[in-house]
């Protein structure tokens, strides 16, 4: 069975044991969603663009059929999504952001050098541009820009260079070229384990799927629809995707007042679940508890 990361983590902040109506915003293969429902929510409507992910999803949450919705579509249209389903407010949602094990383990989607597949990288398989075809066109200046901002690679610059005189001689097409290409430009560092090319596969993953486009307006949205006393959930796994989450939360606690902030510093795997899943090491929780606006009819902020 598939276990998401802080799952017990998720439950508790979520509290869905006081049933409701719940949004698994990126549902995935359904762990959290599994959690959420087994915990007492009334209703759970799981929303992914990945294709692929529903199919695991639907098989996993079968059980749970009449009470989970599962849907695909994009969380930064979270707002349509409810309307679309007369859901004016919502008690509890959560976001686990980033790439997920169904995508970095099949084989042919492109977000590992582990294998050397077609460099495609996108979540929704149906929509947008590949990886090459993006490193195919892109100027080499944005690229690497592209690659210092979103892979925080101090040799953006050399390592964008190097793509555009390989695609000089020929188009890269898979992982493992693209993979090469890096590494002869940026040394291996022998005090961590970290692959030379990860920042850059990293950097490339995030701008293909616009991973960061919206993230403050999707957590504000979210909070809008959310009732009084209801929750949010989001974890990120690097740190352009904390820092955003960290400051409009933040933001909305303590300039705006609409939500409480429940976890002051972010949460972290424990040990166990790190030795277990390693990939959990990076992961950080941040929540909070939607609260009445003094002054304003029904706390909803004038929304």
């Amino acid at each position: 069975m598939h276990v998401p990361v802080m799952r017990s983590e998720v439950v508790e902040l979520l509290a869905p044991g006081r049933g409701g109506v719940f949004v698994d915003c990126t549902v995935g293969l359904g762990g959290h969603a599994r959690a959420i429902v087994e915990a007492g929510a009334t209703r759970l409507i799981g929303v992914d663009r990945d294709t692929e992910a529903l199919v695991g999803a639907r098989a996993a949450l079968s059980q749970w059929a009449g009470a989970v919705e599962l849907v695909h579509g994009d969380y930064r249209a979270l707002p349509a999504l409810l309307d679309a389903r007369g859901l004016a407010e919502v008690d509890g949602i959560v976001a686990d952001l980033g790439v997920s094990s169904l995508q970095l383990d099949t084989d042919g989607r492109g977000f590992s050098f582990q294998r050397d597949e077609p460099l495609d990288m996108r979540f929704d398989r149906s929509a947008g541009e590949t990886a090459a075809e993006y490193l195919a066109e892109v100027d080499e200046s944005e690229l690497a820009d592209v690659i210092y901002r979103f892979g925080e690679e101090r040799r953006s610059r050399r390592v964008a260079r190097a793509i555009v005189a390989a695609r000089a001689v020929g188009p890269i097409r898979s992982t493992g070229e693209l993979a090469a290409i890096v590494r002869r430009v940026v040394p291996r560092d022998r005090r961590s384990r970290i692959d030379a090319a990860t920042r850059t596969f990293q950097a490339l993953r995030i701008r293909v799927n616009g991973e960061l486009d919206g993230l403050d307006a999707f957590l504000r949205a979210a909070v809008g629809r959310l009732r009084v006393g209801g929750r949010i959930v989001v974890i990120a796994f690097h740190s352009l995707e904390d820092r955003a989450v960290k400051h409009t939360l933040r933001g909305l606690a303590r300039e705006e007042m609409v939500v409480a902030d429940l976890t002051k510093k972010p949460r972290r795997p424990t040990d166990d679940e790190v030795a277990a899943n390693p990939r959990a090491r990076s992961a950080k929780l941040r929540a909070a508890e939607r609260v009445a606006v003094p002054g304003v009819a029904g706390g909803r902020g004038g929304r």
